[in-house]
């Protein structure tokens, strides 16, 4: 049995938003599907009329490779739509993207990150891709995997302390930009020129984080669930230490850090929650008095209302307080009262019953005796 053929291309084209690599003598008007999308747009305001008296929004977002996306002003009296493989401004030269975004929600999106629609800055679209185009922009993206191995290599003899970790070409061929990652600051003059005399294109080199170079490989997390930063998450928010502390966690990097070696996105998700709740905790600096001895705090469990106290003089021994009775025991305290001892306002857990045949009835197991 012969084995089935994998398109090198198509994964660097489904970074783009096509499900398939495009055919040079179809229409591709299938090629975009939102469901091969990264990082996909929603166009929420597709089903509400333009009045008739006001123009249609005169700019579209247009998505290249992975979650680079930018806005462009549209010719007037030619109509876009989403899925078009368009041909866009670049410098120099000119790119090759896929409409994402038309209509007013590009407006909001534009205002969302701050973009001045009357802005003299943004670039244009030229026209709708022609075949001559389509043709180079295959090219290109076949061209990439290799250029991104051989720029390892070449990195790598060069004894340069960074990762190549992508490689974008431009729609024309004309330039490539390598995503690369490094600790500190690296000198690559010389991986420039080695670069430009192998490829034979304009040569640019950017330098993302750790957490942009997980978004961009993609993985599977601890949860079993395909990366936020590679699925929905575009803002990257700083995580402290702090932030694993208010949820009470083991401050244990294996299990914290994420794929990019970094505390995980997704101790922000509840944070706020947890801060919420944790204001009508008592602070863990406040100690239990009783005739018996002081206790301090050890831990908390906010969602059951639940503390966890022990003796000075016997820290090994937890006693759980409910919430009201810590409080309790805290405002005895501050009128100059001590109750006896801790285990008389510990919470006791109730004893889980085995079950019992009341009906007479004899158990599933009477034919195995």
């Amino acid at each position: 049995m012969s084995e089935k053929y994998i398109d090198p291309a198509k994964g660097a084209f489904e970074s783009r938003g096509c499900c398939n690599v495009p055919k040079l003598y179809h229409k591709n008007d299938t090629l975009f599907h939102h469901g091969c999308s990264k990082l996909d747009s929603f166009n929420w305001l597709k089903d509400i009329a333009i009045p008739d008296n006001k123009p249609s929004f005169d700019c579209v977002e247009v998505r290249f490779k992975n979650s680079r996306k930018e806005f462009f002003r549209i010719p007037e009296d030619v109509p876009f739509y989403i899925g078009d493989i368009v041909a866009v401004e670049s410098s120099p030269g000119h790119d090759i993207g896929i409409i994402s975004l038309t209509g007013e929600t590009v407006r909001l999106q534009m205002k969302k990150k701050n973009t001045d629609p009357k802005s003299e800055d943004i670039k244009k679209v030229y026209r709708k891709a022609r075949l001559t185009d389509i043709e180079k922009w295959v090219i290109s993206v076949e061209e990439e995997s290799r250029t991104m191995f051989k720029a390892r290599k070449l990195a790598v003899d060069l004894e340069l302390e960074m990762k190549i970790n992508d490689v974008e070409y431009q729609g024309d061929n004309t330039k490539a930009v390598f995503y690369y990652t490094a600790e500190e600051r690296v000198d690559f003059r010389e991986l420039i020129k080695v670069l430009a005399e192998e490829f034979k294109v304009r040569i640019e080199m950017r330098q993302v984080g750790v957490r942009q170079e997980a978004s961009r490989l993609g993985g599977i997390g601890s949860c079993g669930r395909e990366l936020c930063c590679a699925t929905w998450l575009s803002n990257f928010k700083s995580v402290t230490t702090n932030t694993a502390r208010t949820q009470q966690l083991t401050l244990n990097p294996q299990k914290l850090a994420g794929q990019c070696g970094k505390l995980k996105c997704c101790l922000n998700f509840e944070y706020d929650t947890y801060v919420d709740a944790i204001k009508k905790f008592p602070k863990p600096e406040i100690v239990l008095k009783t005739k018996k001895g002081v206790a301090t705090h050890q831990k908390t469990d906010i969602f059951q209302k639940l503390m966890w106290y022990s003796y000075v003089e016997d820290p090994s021994n937890l006693h759980v307080i409910p919430l009201k009775k810590a409080q309790e025991i805290i405002e005895m305290n501050k009128n100059g009262k001590f109750p006896e001892k801790l285990e008389n306002y510990a919470f006791v857990k109730e004893k889980k019953t085995d079950f019992e045949n009341v009906v007479g009835q004899d158990d599933l197991t009477r034919f195995d005796k």
